[in-house]
């Protein structure tokens, strides 16, 4: 007996020795998110402050018992001054040492963006814990609640030292990276209603340019709690956001963006996040009437005003050539009239080659379309069944940029701009004010998966959705889901697409999701590519055209 006693007081006297173990590295703990039932376990732990985020009406109806109510909208949003953010903080019984764990009504943005004020304010990282699920998670598992007030902390010591300059991004760098997409990701999280320009909140409706929409409520599964890593890290890749990168992300007005940046900076662990605090509320204020899109990739499309520089004979004399224009009209439409310097490749020669994209290559070159400048498809009515299947061979042969021309040939003259009937010389120049246009060795630098036979030989992130893009759906059955959306429901009657709310609110009506590998189809391929064509436009990133 005395034997096990010794062995007892050895054991304890070992213990008391050991350094204490993180509570970060506790069963329930992953990154930075913690489980309710580890909640559960440490709830008494007087290392732990639990910090409640709710708005405070819900803070009152319930809350779990021994939470702090720091609601971010009675506190205040940023431009407090430091000092007053350093008593507000002391005043929920922040210090140094202690673990924060917050938590909101569970699913929403509310903690996440205390949780990144914290973190902005130079609060250590490895102390911050978000409760996974919230409330709703808390409840959902019988855990019990309380409308009683907590006590007054204890006044913390914590003091601002410095401001964690790594995680938030003023205008001048995010305008920079609005213009370079390819280096840098611009994550809005907001919906498609805000997204699309349904809703107008400031004075202009739409969104920021090459913003990629996120919605916060996409990171959350239905019982509130975060996504896992590899779901979170498959919408990334289907997005086209990658963690070399500079992300920043932005909402309206900075709370809802912190929901992507948690989730990228500490659950997929991406090592360059920032949130642009100010977000579109900034953006929209600033006095140079930055520009806004509805649309994601505008810039497919082009008018009278954009084109009309490029088809003057002062640009081209000055050797300022980057576009070709491709008239899809038979010969004889165009021999009637069309755009000084415009080439002349009928709709036919894409659609016969649509199975050989290499002869198509071949012709073009000749005749004098040039694969580095921008191609303005032009059929003198919008998007058609012809300058749309054009659109797509282009992107098909790897071109670097196509668009297509919405104005007729009548709109195109309406300002006075020329309209001719001299053929378009293409040939070698004799002299540097010859304004003949060269021809070309057209590279084959073919894109896969813009146009397939076959629906097995691709596999996107998210399972294929078949879009049937004619009048009627076609006879031949595909494996997988079919939904009908015939192109001309996106078209206005001049051939332009429709405005970006409606064309979203018609696609999410038939079943399109929004993650997913889209199919357009038909029995005529020029309706499955115009389908694909406004699909493009409104920024969906996992298109093919598939010919039956």
């Amino acid at each position: 007996m005395l034997k096990a006693l010794s062995c007892c007081f050895l054991f304890a006297v070992a213990a008391c020795l050991l350094p204490a173990q993180p509570l970060m590295a506790e069963e329930g703990i992953k990154g930075n998110l913690a489980s309710v039932n580890w909640l559960e376990k440490n709830l008494k732990n007087a290392d732990i402050l639990l910090l409640d985020a709710s708005p405070a009406p819900i803070y009152a109806a319930k809350h779990i018992s021994g939470a702090v109510s720091v609601d971010l909208f009675t506190y205040g949003l940023p431009d407090t001054p430091v000092a007053e953010v350093e008593k507000r903080f002391q005043s929920w019984g922040i210090s140094p040492g202690k673990t924060l764990v917050l938590y909101d009504q569970g699913g929403t943005m509310m903690a996440t963006r205390v949780l990144f004020s914290l973190l902005h304010y130079g609060f250590p990282a490895k102390d911050l814990l978000l409760l996974d699920g919230g409330l709703f998670k808390w409840e959902q598992q019988g855990l019990p609640v309380t409308k009683d007030s907590t006590p007054a902390a204890k006044q913390g010591s914590f003091k601002i030292q410095k401001l964690n300059e790594d995680v938030q991004v003023d205008l001048p760098e995010f305008l920079t990276a609005s213009g370079d997409p390819a280096n840098n990701a611009l994550v809005e999280a907001l919906g498609a209603d805000w997204h699309f320009g349904q809703v107008r909140a400031f004075n202009r409706a739409g969104h920021i340019p090459n913003g990629i929409m996120l919605p916060s409520a996409d990171f959350y599964n239905p019982d509130k709690t975060f996504k896992s890593g590899e779901e979170i890290r498959r919408m990334m890749t289907y997005s086209g956001i990658r963690p070399e990168q500079q992300v920043y992300t932005y909402c309206g007005g900075g709370v809802a963006a912190s929901v992507p940046f948690f989730a990228l900076k500490f659950i997929l662990n991406y090592p360059r996040v920032k949130l642009y605090s100010d977000s579109e509320l900034g953006w929209l204020s600033d006095e140079r009437d930055l520009p806004y899109w509805t649309y994601d990739a505008p810039s497919l499309i082009r008018d009278t005003n954009w084109l009309q520089f490029w088809a003057g004979t002062m640009a081209r004399s000055f050797g300022l050539i980057h576009v070709s224009m491709v008239d899809v009209r038979p010969a004889g439409a165009f021999n009637q009239g069309h755009l000084p310097f415009a080439l002349n490749i009928p709709a036919d020669v894409f659609r016969s080659n649509i199975a050989n994209p290499a002869r198509l290559a071949e012709f073009l070159g000749p005749a004098g379309v040039n694969a580095s400048y921008e191609a303005v498809v032009i059929s003198g009515a919008g998007l058609t069944k012809d300058s749309a299947l054009a659109f797509v061979m282009l992107e098909k042969l790897g071109h670097k940029r196509v668009s297509v021309l919405m104005d007729s040939m009548d709109k195109w003259a309406q300002p006075g701009y020329a309209v001719t009937k001299d053929a378009t010389v293409v040939g070698p120049k004799k002299s540097s004010q010859d304004l003949s246009i060269p021809p070309t060795t057209y590279p084959g630098n073919f894109r896969k998966g813009v146009v397939i036979a076959d629906p097995k030989s691709t596999q996107g992130s998210y399972p294929k959705v078949f879009i049937a893009s004619g009048q009627t759906v076609p006879a031949k059955a595909q494996d997988g889901t079919v939904v009908h959306v015939p192109y001309t429901d996106l078209l206005n009657a001049d051939g332009t697409p429709k405005a970006a709310k409606d064309i979203w609110n018609i696609l999410a009506k038939a079943g399109v999701p929004r993650y997913a590998e889209l199919v357009c189809f038909s029995d005529d391929p020029g309706e499955a590519a115009a389908n694909y064509f406004i699909l493009k436009l409104m920024g969906y990133p996992d298109i093919k055209v598939l010919v039956i």
